[in-house]
């Protein structure tokens, strides 16, 4: 039996925020068996916890969908982190299999820097493939310089700026038409303007993720739009950001953006975790 803990993410209140469950002592596991855990658990992201390669990190991690393994995500980050610590400030690594990823812990606040700062893919996407892809219309689509585009950083995502909060709440995937926009990326962030910040959504429905309350990875690769969108200054910025609000699962993420001569330099994530649930899984069985 392995020993796991459930915590929702980037919330400070419990039943909010993206939940995550945290498989602890899974040196002894392969592949499958991680994989048929994460469908057990059937969130959006399961992260289990070995002993780092390196003696100077605090743990090695791999993350998981229920239908897939990712290289690295934001929300497991915080999640697992927070957990490690036990309540304790610092700083610690995590060895993803993007590479180590160094967090900082400040009272309950946890920030990671994106272990690849992220670009934009020079594959155009229009404003009317999005509106057809998100059930809207085409005048819903951009604000200001914001445009439609793609970016990466390991994993990429299709960024969706829409008009304001009412286009934003009326977004829904149209199955083929949201798979013709998407292609290989299965995944669409869309957001608009609220306050000071954004408001965001992000689906992924052949991922096995048709809403995700918060995601920190595309979390850090908007920063590429951003960026594009020229909204910008030289140095640090920092933007808030809300998701998960039409979900009933209200989430609160934190971007710390650093741009030096016109392009990213560092980019960090920052969220809260609240421990919900513990208990132990059977080991599957796999031939």
């Amino acid at each position: 039996m392995l020993e796991f803990h459930i915590y929702d993410v980037f919330t400070d209140r419990a039943f909010s925020g993206n939940p995550l469950a945290v498989v602890m002592g899974a040196d002894g596991l392969n592949a499958a068996q991680m994989q048929i855990i994460a469908r057990q658990f059937n969130l959006s992201e399961t992260i289990f916890v070995m002993a780092p390669r390196d003696p100077a990190h605090r743990a090695r991690v791999r993350i998981f969908l229920p239908v897939a393994e990712l290289p690295f995500a934001g929300h497991p980050t915080i999640g697992c982190a927070l957990h490690l610590a036990g309540g304790a400030d610092g700083a610690l690594v995590l060895e993803a299999e993007a590479g180590p990823v160094p967090v900082a812990i400040t009272a309950g606040l946890a920030e990671f820097e994106a272990p690849v700062l992220p670009v934009l893919s020079p594959q155009p996407v229009t404003p009317g493939a999005v509106a057809a892809g998100l059930g809207l219309e085409v005048g819903q689509v951009g604000f200001g310089a914001h445009r439609p585009c793609i970016a990466h950083a390991g994993p990429g995502f299709v960024f969706a700026p829409l008009r304001d909060l009412a286009a934003l709440a009326a977004a829904r995937p149209m199955s083929e038409a949201f798979a013709a926009l998407t292609g290989d990326l299965d995944k669409l962030y869309c957001y608009a303007p609220d306050g000071a910040g954004y408001r965001a959504r992000m689906f992924a429905p052949a991922a096995g993720i048709p809403e995700d309350p918060a995601t920190g990875s595309a979390t850090a690769v908007l920063a590429a739009a951003l960026l594009e969108a020229g909204v910008l200054p030289e140095g640090a910025a920092r933007i808030a950001l809300r998701q998960g609000v039409e979900m009933g699962r209200p989430s609160q993420l934190g971007l710390r953006i650093t741009v030096r001569d016109g392009r990213l330099a560092q980019v960090c994530v920052s969220g809260r975790a609240v421990p919900v649930a513990e208990g132990r899984i059977r080991i599957p069985e796999v031939e």
